[in-house]
């Protein structure tokens, strides 16, 4: 079918500065051909709707409720919501997504207040969460009333399933419920080797939000209900928050495609792959310090502000705290071994200036 679109930007440019750059993976683009055509019942009650939740049940068990989304802070927002009270507050760390890169959007249009704690690596532990988790019954603080973790981590460092269960078992001792926020959840599963389940519903996490363009969607995310006695008037809940699709059925078999088989197993464990590459390249270069883990398809590095910045002209990457010199490589589920291979030559170059 001809269109009068036009491309406005070369394919072949490549960089490392977010997964969100990435294009939708040609599976996915094929889901969609598949849905679209004739009428399907508008907001949410179409068939493809309706498949995702078996789709769901498969991989967080049959109590799993998905409710699909636009967006991740939309997810992130209808999902603490759901979990709070007015008054209640939600435990994070500081360098929590929902903290550092949501325009203070769970607080302002969650009417929610966050409680922050520092970590060394971006993971709670139950005694970082005792930092926040008092007050109850003090009308002059917000109430704790979620704990929210993010898997992986915003430094892409991944927790352990024991670290999770320790969390959650800390949380609802002290009657408080659990969000983990998932926009990479895929890459956390194929770093661990274990099913999603195994961090999620198993060790008895409350609400997750899936994320799903991170890893080859053109959009779309969604709030999964594993504990259904968590939350109420969810439905309700994504309409107020906006996040109610019209034709649902494109964010739902977006979300199909990644889950029925394997697409986002292989996506993520491919993403994963590069950016144990791209470490691997670097690691060795005088000058550049790795700053965490490499456990998933990110790489934080320390070096010369200006060798980032003649590199940056070479190929996109973004400071994470320009002061101090550091900066992030993302890795995609379609960055290929010659992307990386021809950034680790072209900052050996830049280094060698």
């Amino acid at each position: 079918m001809k269109t009068d679109a036009r491309r406005h930007h070369d394919p072949e440019v490549r960089g490392f500065a977010s997964d969100n750059y990435a294009g939708a993976h040609p599976e996915v683009l094929a889901a969609l051909a598949v849905a679209n055509g004739g009428h399907q019942v508008a907001y949410g009650e179409d068939a493809y709707t309706e498949h995702l939740q078996r789709v769901m049940h498969s991989h967080f068990g049959p109590t799993a409720e998905a409710f699909p989304v636009f967006n991740g802070t939309g997810s992130n927002v209808t999902a603490l919501q759901a979990l709070t009270d007015r008054w209640g507050a939600v435990i994070c760390a500081e360098t929590a997504h929902i903290n550092v890169d949501e325009g203070g959007a769970p607080e302002r249009m969650g009417g929610l207040k966050l409680l922050t704690v520092p970590t060394p690596d971006g993971k709670l532990t139950p005694e970082l969460i005792d930092r926040q988790a008092y007050g109850w019954d003090d009308e002059h603080r917000a109430m704790p009333q979620v704990v929210s973790i993010t898997q992986n981590t915003e430094l892409g460092t991944v927790y352990t399933v024991e670290e999770i269960r320790a969390i959650v078992d800390h949380a609802h001792g002290h009657g408080m419920k659990v969000h983990l926020d998932g926009a990479r959840i895929a890459n956390a599963a194929a770093s661990l080797d274990v099913p999603m389940r195994a961090f999620t519903n198993a060790v008895g996490v409350d609400v997750l939000s899936f994320g799903g363009t991170k890893n080859g969607m053109l959009f779309g995310e969604a709030v999964v209900v594993l504990n259904p006695d968590a939350v109420s008037h969810m439905k309700h809940l994504r309409k107020l928050s906006m996040q109610l699709a019209s034709k649902m059925r494109f964010v739902s078999v977006q979300l199909e495609a990644l889950l029925a088989r394997d697409l986002w197993l292989r996506n993520a464990r491919h993403s994963n792959a590069m950016a144990q590459r791209l470490a691997e390249g670097v690691r060795g270069v005088d000058g550049v310090e790795i700053l965490h883990p490499v456990q998933a398809n990110a790489v934080f590095a320390r070096l010369a502000h200006d060798v980032s910045e003649r590199l940056q002209k070479r190929f996109r990457f973004y400071f994470w705290d320009e002061a101090a010199g550091d900066v992030r490589w993302m890795c995609s589920f379609d960055t290929t071994e010659e992307d990386v291979d021809a950034f680790v030559q072209a900052l050996k170059e830049e280094m060698a200036k």
